[in-house]
């Protein structure tokens, strides 16, 4: 929900960091996968597979990213959709997903299956 959100009159403090947007985009998407899975493991007690997983939350955060920019283009006067951003949020969610599948790989000690 706070996607829909407009911060631009947010006092920052002075603070100028290039491409700060980019770079929250990725962390929100990045950590929006790695709990996702977690949530899927939990949920189903490990029953679905780890790499089942990991498909349906990289497609669910990749498609979500992809509706908010449509949403921003469509609905909102003060905000525009931008490919940079669909490019960062697809970025962290792949990252993400990419560092549960190693965090659960056959090489580490803590496995998917609980």
């Amino acid at each position: 929900m706070l996607s829909l959100f407009s911060f631009s009159g947010l006092d920052t403090g002075g603070m100028n960091i290039p491409h700060a947007d980019k770079i929250i985009h990725f962390l929100f998407y990045f950590i929006f996968s790695v709990l996702g899975c977690l949530f899927l493991r939990e949920r189903t007690q490990g029953a679905m597979g780890l790499v089942k997983a990991v498909k349906f939350m990289l497609v669910t955060t990749v498609v979500y990213g992809i509706f908010i920019e449509v949403l921003q283009y469509a609905i909102t006067s003060n905000r525009m959709a931008e490919m940079g951003d669909v490019l960062a949020n697809s970025l962290g969610a792949f990252v993400g997903v990419g560092l549960i599948k190693w965090f659960f790989s056959k090489e580490r000690p803590i496995k998917w299956k609980i």
